[in-house]
């Protein structure tokens, strides 16, 4: 049984999806369904977090966005899969790197769609610009299902119209600063009143819970 658990829109977890996919395929006899499990990004990372755990040893230093296991033992990336799949089973992948890229693509744009057909999940956008020239948009998935009102807090900002309770004034995202970037680290933002990081309001009020 072969088994692959990744980052739903990385590459890798493609690859390793499938040729799981194609050896089942090319034998039908010797391998039963692939157990497929795509995961989000914070989703991930719990998981993986959980299996360094477990598992210890050298997986505490594995940094792929995929895990392959066979009947439950875990054989690595989905580089480690396709060695194992060529030695074993001589199968060999001649897919283009670019045609995963657009597997990848195209697997998210559909999950996007599908969460947010159910209304499981919120979308939300910022419009970046750097010296008031667009640069791109920012695209945040908020899962309201498990922080409710944090995340219609974000959504409100991010859609305006919402007023303050104590003067009246709009609260919004729209012209705000990101007033800390660290260098291939993050960058910080939301402060709606002075833009230097230490202050802000939430539709709820100073605070909320």
């Amino acid at each position: 049984l072969v088994t692959v658990v990744g980052l739903l829109q990385d590459t890798a977890f493609h690859v390793a999806k499938c040729t799981a996919e194609a050896l089942k395929l090319k034998f039908p006899s010797k391998f039963a369904d692939p157990v497929i499990q795509p995961l989000v990004e914070f989703a991930w990372h719990e998981y993986l977090q959980e299996k360094k755990k477990e598992l210890r040893g050298e997986v505490w230093g594995y940094t792929s966005s995929v895990m392959c296991f066979l009947s439950g033992r875990l054989l690595g990336d989905e580089k480690d899969l396709l060695k194992w799949s060529y030695r074993e089973w001589g199968y060999r992948d001649h897919r283009p790197e670019t045609l995963y890229q657009a597997i990848a693509e195209d697997f998210y744009s559909k999950y996007l769609k599908s969460t947010q057909a159910s209304g499981t999940h919120v979308f939300v956008y910022l419009e970046i610009a750097i010296e008031e020239q667009p640069i791109g948009r920012l695209l945040f998935e908020l899962f309201s299902d498990a922080c409710p009102r944090t995340c219609e807090n974000f959504r409100a900002l991010c859609a305006g119209g919402a007023k303050s309770r104590s003067d009246g004034r709009e609260l919004t995202y729209k012209n705000s600063l990101f007033h800390r970037m660290v260098k291939n680290g993050w960058i910080q933002g939301g402060d709606i009143i002075t833009g230097k990081g230490d202050q802000g309001e939430s539709i709820y009020g100073p605070t909320f819970e």
